[in-house]
């Protein structure tokens, strides 16, 4: 969605901006050029593979860019605050995590049950798959990859888990079409579940409310936040951050009564009221694009 978030922020020469999740820099070089020749940028990643891959895509733009490993829920502490025109988080896992084996997060080819985005974490998938209980692998599977199953599922996971221990994405997959078969459906029946996982390994749904309040905290007046969503989870956390700062009230009380709460100045406004959805040719020839959402926020 290059162009897409192109036109949402509208970088221009002199401009600042910030690629949170910078991945291998295409939206970073993108910005970069629509900025040229003053305009800067900074971008970050959890992912130290990615940064490589970045650093060497932005090679031309030399002088003008910033790398850093890390969260982007940690921006106000590297980024000057209201220093910036425009903020993009383009959040999900990248296809040099999800082609890679070794990587553990993908079911359609064998490797360790890993899902780390920073591979510095100890935390795996292969830890909660082995270790957590029943009743925290069913909230996993319910709330993060809204999985209908989630408790059959739990369960088969941990009785299976008492002759051998789950260490490989096959394994895992194996199990789940055995308890639900896949039955002419489209989507494999291990998607929800491997993307519940990938979620709660990197506290995907932490990191995205605190990374929403830096990215508004280092926006200047005016400046815009864009938003890229794959799932209907990231979607609703980014449409309630949205609707919650461009209240022109603060609410004391249980009741949401406008006429009995203080009055405040807004804070933020919502510029796409439904979410901005990739260009049909984009959706043919990217199957993910067909369920991107991009969200675009303009701080006041």
């Amino acid at each position: 969605m290059v162009a897409e978030v192109l036109a949402a922020i509208d970088p221009r020469a002199g401009g600042r901006y910030v690629d949170g999740t910078v991945g291998g820099g295409g939206h970073a070089a993108a910005i970069l050029e629509a900025s040229a020749p003053t305009g800067s940028l900074f971008g970050c990643d959890r992912d130290g593979a990615a940064l490589e891959a970045a650093a060497a895509r932005l090679a031309e733009f030399a002088g003008r860019f910033e790398l850093r490993r890390g969260n982007f829920e940690e921006l106000a502490a590297w980024v000057e605050a209201a220093s910036c025109d425009g903020v993009v988080l383009d959040l999900g896992e990248r296809s040099l995590q999800h082609d890679r084996a070794e990587r553990g997060f993908s079911f359609q080819q064998d490797g360790p049950l890993d899902m780390r985005m920073d591979r510095r974490q100890a935390l795996r998938a292969a830890d909660l798959v082995n270790d957590a209980g029943a009743h925290e692998l069913t909230e996993i599977f319910r709330d993060l990859g809204e999985e209908p199953k989630a408790r059959r599922l739990a369960r088969a996971i941990e009785s299976e888990r008492r002759f051998r221990r789950f260490e490989t994405t096959r394994q895992l997959a194996e199990l789940i079409e055995r308890i639900s078969p896949r039955r002419g459906r489209r989507a494999h029946p291990a998607t929800r579940i491997f993307q519940a996982l990938r979620m709660a390994v990197n506290d995907e749904t932490g990191s995205l409310r605190r990374g929403l309040e830096a990215a508004f905290q280092v926006l200047k007046p005016g400046g815009r936040l864009a938003v890229i969503t794959f799932h209907s989870v990231e979607d609703r956390i980014a449409k309630e951050f949205g609707r919650e700062h461009p209240q022109p009230y603060i609410v004391p009380h249980q009741v949401d009564h406008p006429d009995l709460s203080p009055l405040v100045s807004p804070k933020l406004s919502c510029l796409s009221r439904r979410a901005i959805q990739p260009e049909p040719a984009a959706a043919a020839t990217n199957p993910s694009a067909s369920i991107t959402h991009l969200s675009v926020m303009e701080k006041i």
